[in-house]
């Protein structure tokens, strides 16, 4: 089925390229130009997949014909295409934690043995500990800051522990007292932060069960959560002090 198009604009003085159009059920715009082709151009471009094209539109086009204004949609992405953002960043990866129960950690094997000796077990042989020690052995920054209750829940107890196994990977694993967060304005959400450009927020229904990921490029958000991640970083203590601090409460 052909696209509804809507033409939004040239500034082509003799009617031909480069020129807009808006497909008026998606509202995606399709932008008409000349294409890029010079092998060593391309090869300095970003994000080029091998079935994009590249055009080079002139800095009026868009600046007097693309949209001013947006009316964001959520973006929902799932597990599998979440899990893959960690595999394909390329420079830092930070998560906020905030919440004092996870469902999915409750049913892990591993918290019912915390329960029974104080301690979270540590494989570093799972999936996750061999991505993200990939990552960090590449140079890559992966880092979280968890918010701990007083007294803390068992569950954010639980995490606690575990960070002996975040940190043998190559995570910067710290934590903060939620009562510290909250005269820092460190808001109650849980997300990652992928290169300073790409926001994956985590949704939570309630049962605490997490069950899908909202996505955020949009610049001004995601800057919004990269100064919440500055202020997390700069207000929190690694793990092991916090964990000696806990101790002594």
């Amino acid at each position: 089925m052909a696209r509804r198009l809507r033409f939004a604009g040239t500034d082509s003085k003799n009617g031909g390229c480069p020129a807009l159009h808006e497909d008026t059920d998606t509202g995606e715009f399709i932008v008409q130009g000349r294409p890029l082709t010079a092998p060593d151009d391309l090869t300095r471009l970003r994000h080029l997949g091998p079935e994009d094209v590249a055009v080079v539109v002139p800095r009026e086009l868009l600046v007097n014909h693309a949209p001013k204004e947006m009316t964001r949609v959520p973006e929902l992405i799932g597990l599998d295409e979440f899990g893959r953002l960690f595999h394909n960043f390329a420079y830092s990866a930070w998560h906020l934690e905030t919440r004092g129960r996870y469902a999915s950690d409750e049913e892990d094997p591993d918290f019912a043995v915390f329960l029974e000796t104080g301690e979270a077990p540590m494989d570093l042989d799972s999936d996750w500990c061999r991505t993200i020690s990939a990552q960090t052995a590449a140079g890559k920054y992966v880092g979280r800051v968890r918010v701990v209750d007083n007294p803390p829940t068992d569950g954010q107890r639980f995490l606690q522990s575990y960070a002996r196994c975040n940190a043998a990977t190559g995570e910067d694993a710290r934590a903060m007292w939620r009562a510290e967060a909250e005269a820092g304005l460190i808001p109650a959400e849980d997300f990652w932060v992928f290169d300073s450009r790409l926001v994956a927020v985590l949704r939570f229904d309630d049962q605490d069960a997490f069950h899908d990921v909202e996505v955020i490029t949009e610049p001004a958000e995601v800057l919004r959560y990269v100064q919440v991640r500055d202020a997390a970083v700069a207000m929190s203590r690694p793990y092991d002090a916090f964990a000696a601090q806990l101790g002594a409460e």
